[in-house]
């Protein structure tokens, strides 16, 4: 227990979007920002649990935050963050394919839209408990050092084939147009001759 409250105060230590709206709020209000963050995620929970709309708040939390910090990690001279967020979206792009073949079971579960939550923000929390980092180096790292030439073969392999496909349809498309074009062309001729005949009859006379 005491560990755990540790790792809470560290959070609250740290220097983020969600740590400085808490000392605003501590100084406006005279509560200790340990106490609102604790208040804030028992309200959040509730609502996670009994309110309407869990589902969005839910990928709201999982996608919001982390979007405005990789901007930021972008924006900085620093690498390390870029490889903190980009190893995020790693994660949250797996659970996302997982979540849309389970997600109409799992749904039903009361808590389900809880355990998304902690779950997305285990992954984002920052220092050494970040989820994403340790799922990434425990479970997808190996699974694509192993892997990896294999699926790079499929991919080369489907690109070339659909590269051809593209080629034989625009070639097929371009022959097509030709072809109409060398229909068209006579029969504007013919269609030409008559006035040519008409002109050359009147500038006779």
């Amino acid at each position: 227990m005491d560990g755990l409250r540790q790792r809470f105060e560290h959070l609250l230590e740290q220097r983020n979007l969600v740590t400085e709206a808490l000392g605003a709020l501590e100084a406006k209000t005279g509560v200790d920002k340990r106490y609102l963050a604790a208040g804030a995620a028992t309200l959040l929970s509730l609502y996670l649990l009994f309110g309407f709309g869990a589902s969005l708040l839910c990928n709201v939390i999982g996608f919001v935050y982390p979007a405005y910090a990789s901007i930021k990690a972008i924006e900085s001279p620093s690498k390390e963050d870029d490889t903190v967020w980009l190893t995020y979206w790693v994660v949250y792009g797996l659970f996302g394919l997982a979540e849309f073949f389970s997600d109409l079971l799992l749904s039903w579960f009361p808590f389900y839209y809880a355990g998304k939550c902690a779950f997305l923000l285990f992954c984002m929390i920052p220092g050494p408990w970040n989820g994403a980092h340790m799922l990434y180096h425990r479970a997808i790292r190996p699974l694509f050092l192993k892997h990896h030439e294999a699926v790079d073969s499929v991919v080369r392999d489907f690109s070339g084939r659909a590269l051809d496909v593209a080629a034989g349809i625009t070639r097929d498309v371009l022959q097509t147009l030709a072809r109409g074009r060398a229909l068209v062309t006579p029969a504007a001729a013919l269609g030409a001759e008559p006035k040519a005949s008409v002109a050359q009859l009147q500038k006779d006379k």
